[in-house]
């Protein structure tokens, strides 16, 4: 079911849908950040950054996190205040963790560069457990000042 859910006791500007592990899900997860990100009213930067994270995040959820019959969740939370916005992509596969990315990568691998990709676009990001056996990988995003 993808419908966008509430969380109790999450803050009034937590966006979180439940997606399906597919290729459609991973788009539409991408989608969707993007209509919400302008809704907010969040600068073209910042939504520009957080869509290519948004992509990366919930294509690895499909491709290295999926389990059938298993959904993932894209959780956005953006504090206007300080320009900060939290990316969170949980999926059920908590036993494939995120490897850090090689400092020195092969120039021509087949795959591999979407976390690089995220550790450029992004102020921040890591990897933790989300109970009972998945994962959750947040990337933190900040507006630039002057922005």
């Amino acid at each position: 079911m993808n419908h966008a859910t509430l969380q109790v006791g999450a803050p009034a500007d937590t966006f979180t849908p439940l997606l399906s592990s597919t290729r459609r899900g991973a788009r539409l997860a991408r989608l969707l950040a993007v209509t919400e990100l302008r809704s907010r009213g969040a600068s073209q930067d910042l939504t520009e950054r957080a869509e290519l994270v948004v992509a990366e995040l919930a294509a690895n959820a499909v491709l290295h996190g999926r389990v059938p019959g298993r959904c993932f969740r894209l959780t956005l939370a953006l504090d206007p205040a300080t320009g900060h916005l939290r990316i969170e992509v949980s999926d059920a596969r908590g036993d494939l963790l995120p490897r850090p990315t090689d400092p020195a990568p092969d120039p021509l691998p087949t795959g591999g560069r979407g976390l690089t990709l995220v550790a450029a676009l992004a102020d921040h990001w890591d990897c933790v457990p989300y109970p009972p056996t998945g994962k959750t990988v947040r990337a933190v995003l900040t507006t630039p000042a002057g922005a």
